[in-house]
């Protein structure tokens, strides 16, 4: 199993037609999903240049049943990000990996992406996340805009905004326990902040989706 990061350099040399599958996950798709352990795994695969598969069989499976499901979604739906997120729980529990060294660990954005999906709770404060970088939040933001043409504030509201809609869905705790845990100090501050990113309060977003 071969990983190709985006806009990653690479170059095939085939001598013949070969068998097999290309999974290609779009950005958007992972930004709409909620699911915080897919991400994970994501981004634990994202160092990885090269699997080797010990169970090939039930990973060939679930490449099959993707594929089919894809027809029915368009590559969307609970369906295939459950199927999805066995293909790569799958992958990281049986395959050996061979780490891409071409990853520069120097590298802001790749770290800073690293922080906010490993971080238990998320801060809303750019600061705190440039001071754990040991860099400074206007460079973190350069770094950002750079590498993905946002700045860093907007990143950490992206993750922020995701992680408040799993936790609405997902969760029975209300929106103020919801405010606290994402370092809002009221409630009031977060409904604005979450209506400004979603359109919608925090309240109506939860009851629009059950």
């Amino acid at each position: 199993v071969f990983l190709v990061r985006r806009e990653q350099v690479h170059f095939w040399e085939i001598d013949k037609e070969p068998t097999g599958f290309v999974l290609i996950i779009k950005k958007s798709f992972i930004e709409e999903s909620l699911d915080k352990e897919m991400k994970q795994m994501l981004s634990v695969l994202s160092e990885f240049s090269c699997l080797f598969p010990k169970e090939s069989n039930t990973i060939d499976q679930l490449f099959h049943l993707l594929s089919q499901e894809n027809k029915y979604t368009g590559n969307s739906g609970t369906v295939v990000e459950g199927l999805l997120k066995a293909l790569l729980g799958k992958l990281l529990q049986t395959a050996e990996p061979v780490k891409d060294n071409s990853i520069k660990k120097e590298n802001l954005f790749y770290e800073f992406r690293e922080l906010l999906v490993q971080e238990k709770k998320l801060i809303n404060n750019v600061a705190h996340y440039a001071k754990l970088l040991h860099t400074t939040p206007q460079n973190l933001n350069a770094v950002c805009r750079k590498e993905n043409k946002l700045s860093a504030s907007e990143t950490l509201s992206e993750y922020i905004i995701n992680e408040a809609k799993r936790l609405l869905l997902y969760t029975d705790l209300n929106v103020s326990e919801i405010s606290y845990s994402l370092d809002f100090k009221d409630n009031s501050h977060f409904s604005k902040y979450f209506k400004r990113f979603t359109g919608e309060t925090p309240n109506t977003f939860r009851n629009s989706n059950k």
